[in-house]
């Protein structure tokens, strides 16, 4: 093969919102593999909003992406040469990868997708890839739904909270959503199954919850954090659970996050737990959640929204709109047609 490629390098890191230049698109010479590795025609990107937790020197749960090289992404793609026994030319592949269009590389980080009929690539991809198994163990491991409980779902309509909230209904639970937007919300009740919805950009949270959850709240997933989390935190019930897998309110911010005076008081008194998780602490189990995700998707308790843009050199934009809450549904981006 002889050709070039797109790839966008983080030229420099973003100081609160991601600004134009943060990121750049820059074409060069199609890689030819070497021993041991594969050039694999990208598909989908994931856009998460963990990427932008990546182009930060912070502490985080892997090394942040170095300046001038590749942006790190979730891909799915195919496998165009292969000099690497443990994949084969045409198979369909998915896992950690760059913004890009071809992708060279390893093998780390990559898996073969089984294509499963019944559920496009792109749906399976955006539900299994990370949004899927975050929502499965987030909520069933940590949040350990029982019949009857109330399970509060932030960001309810995005990839995660809207698989969330159906897992709730799934195990017993009464489901209560927040997103932003009458559209949003009703999308979740009418077609998710949501038992209700609150507009965090007209309705006061607070108020919005003593109302639909007068007894209190015994599940928080929660990936917001700020104003919306401590409304959420402070009516827990005894022994309530607050599985946490982001803070995205806080991912643009310059200024360092202050906790809220007696947020300890309170979780010692109603003797909450609260732990913190990363997708990849259960990357072992991961089949395990594929297998139940796809049975219930298969059987009809399972429904999906994706957000696929098209056009790779307009990643970049995109991105921002998850800490908009302009995306509906999982953010992806069509790179080529699988």
């Amino acid at each position: 093969m002889s050709g070039t490629r797109r790839v966008w390098k983080l030229a420099r890191r973003p100081v609160g919102e991601i600004a134009d230049g943060d990121l750049v698109l820059v074409e060069e010479p199609l890689p030819e593999p070497g021993p041991g590795q594969v050039l694999v025609r990208v598909g989908y990107l994931s856009l998460d909003p963990t990427n932008r937790i990546w182009m930060s020197d912070m502490e985080q749960y892997m090394p942040p992406v170095e300046l001038g090289e590749p942006m790190r992404g979730g891909i799915v793609g195919r496998v165009v040469k292969s000099r690497n026994s443990a994949f084969a030319e045409g198979q369909l592949v998915a896992g950690l990868g760059a913004w890009t269009d071809y992708l060279l590389s390893d093998g780390t980080g990559l898996q073969p997708m089984p294509e499963i009929p019944g559920i496009p690539v792109p749906v399976a991809f955006g539900t299994f890839g990370v949004v899927g198994p975050t929502a499965y163990f987030g909520l069933l491991d940590i949040g350990q739904p029982q019949p009857g409980e109330t399970l509060v779902v932030s960001a309810a309509a995005g990839g995660v909270g809207q698989i969330v909230g159906q897992l709730g209904k799934i195990h017993g639970c009464r489901v209560i959503g927040i997103a932003g937007g009458p559209q949003k919300c009703r999308f979740i009740t009418e077609e998710l199954g949501f038992d209700a919805a609150i507009d965090h950009r007209t309705e006061d949270v607070g108020a919005a919850l003593d109302r639909l959850a007068p007894d209190g709240i015994d599940i928080n997933f929660e990936q917001v954090g700020g104003p919306i989390m401590r409304e959420v935190t402070r009516r827990l019930r005894r022994f309530g659970r607050m599985p946490l897998c982001g803070l995205i309110s806080r991912y643009n911010a310059k200024d360092p996050m202050v906790e809220e005076p007696g947020f300890w008081t309170l979780i010692l008194m109603r003797r909450l737990t609260i732990r913190g998780f990363i997708v990849t602490d259960f990357a072992p189990r991961f089949p395990e959640a594929v297998q139940r995700l796809a049975q219930w998707m298969l059987e009809g308790r399972l429904k999906v929204r994706q957000d696929i843009r098209p056009g790779l050199e307009h990643a970049a934009d995109y991105v921002k709109l998850l800490y908009t809450g302009g995306n509906f549904g999982k953010l992806m981006v069509e790179v080529n047609a699988l």
